[in-house]
């Protein structure tokens, strides 16, 4: 079991207030980006999600280039490309674009999750050139022999007179260096794949605190090595808002609490409430309980108990590296384009679990 101090990295649904434009947000995530490498937070992932008016991360592989366009050091990535949405050529030769742009630096994390309501998913498959959900162990696997230097051989079938014939595909020619991939899940079915694939693996334990145990347990036990990866690899999710009070901190997270209760009670859904706007929002029973359970799950204080919180849960799980959701929402007077709830998170987290 680990019993060091875990590294941290960051995990951004590019939020968007009641008082910003989808601009607004970007930028704000890119300063947020710009502080974490700074403060040396290991990897910024950027997640998938469609038709969202509080969210505006819908396309990760554009915003991981302008992230990692505005940075130094820090690895950036998908958390996660919801690979049943695209073409799996397609993604392989972004992130192959990436990584050649920005070497040893890029993550590609996969997930089979529609990342939206069902009207949505069926416009992002209308193509006809997306993967079915039934084939994703087989589009996982496609994209890792793309995006390899020696790339993947396809057999085209002959007729008639005409024989079989090998057509050799490459995301990008003459690849120096590879995404990491990881597969992503919050399920046992993607525990047992990433552990026969040999992939580093995450469970989404932000999603709901349940069921981690499990799946890294099935994903350990069962891991297979492969030809990137000699033994598992993972890391913990967790939603975080950390202020210099624990008063504050609660205040500040009361916005994306209300905004998960409206969507797991399948209420309308707007940009995230302001602080102010929050307090003001008087809330049902049922979304009150709800909002109840979700604060128990998520760290939600000061500095100081907050770094003994991750540092327990890393523990707990035997990981290395805590990857934080920061879910502080700001004050109505705040600049649109900054995040200044979820800057102090990255900022007090690193400065009691890294010493900065």
């Amino acid at each position: 079991m680990t019993t060091t101090t875990p590294r941290l990295s960051v995990l951004d649904l590019i939020p968007v207030r009641s008082n910003q434009s989808s601009g607004d947000a970007i930028a704000a995530s890119v300063a947020l980006a710009q502080r974490a490498d700074e403060l040396g937070y290991e990897r910024y992932w950027i997640a998938e999600h469609h038709n969202m008016p509080a969210v505006a991360a819908t396309n990760p592989p554009i915003l991981i280039g302008v992230i990692a366009a505005n940075t130094a050091r820090i690895r950036v990535g998908s958390g996660g490309v919801m690979l049943p949405n695209h073409s799996p050529l397609v993604i392989a030769e972004q992130f192959a674009a990436l990584e050649a742009a920005f070497p040893r630096r890029i993550d590609l994390g996969i997930g089979r999750a529609p990342g939206s309501d069902p009207v949505i998913t069926a416009l992002l498959r209308s193509s006809g050139a997306t993967s079915d959900v039934d084939a994703f162990p087989s589009n996982v696997r496609d994209i890792g022999a793309l995006l390899n230097p020696d790339g993947a051989a396809l057999q085209l079938g002959g007729s008639g007179d005409r024989a079989a014939q090998s057509y050799e595909i490459k995301a990008t020619p003459r690849a120096e260096t590879t995404p990491e991939i990881w597969l992503l899940g919050s399920s046992d079915y993607s525990a047992r794949l990433a552990a026969q694939l040999g992939l580093p693996y995450v469970f989404a334990h932000h999603f709901s605190g349940e069921g981690t145990a499990q799946a890294l347990e099935l994903y350990r036990s069962g891991f297979t090595a492969s030809a990137s990866l000699d033994r598992p690899r993972t890391f913990l999710t967790v939603n975080a808002v950390v202020a210099d009070t624990a008063e504050e901190a609660r205040a500040l997270a009361l916005p994306q609490l209300q905004q998960m209760a409206r969507l797991r009670s399948g209420l309308p859904l707007g940009p995230q409430l302001t602080v102010e706007q929050a307090a003001a929002t008087e809330v049902t029973p049922p979304m009150q309980a709800l909002m109840d359970r979700m604060k128990e799950r998520w760290v939600i204080d000061a500095a100081e108990p907050a770094a003994a919180r991750i540092r327990a849960l890393a523990a707990q799980f035997d990981v290395d590296e805590v990857m934080v959701s920061p879910g502080a929402s700001a004050h109505a007077d705040a600049d649109a384009r900054t995040a200044p709830g979820r800057l102090r998170t990255l900022e007090l987290l690193a400065a009691e679990l890294a010493g900065k």
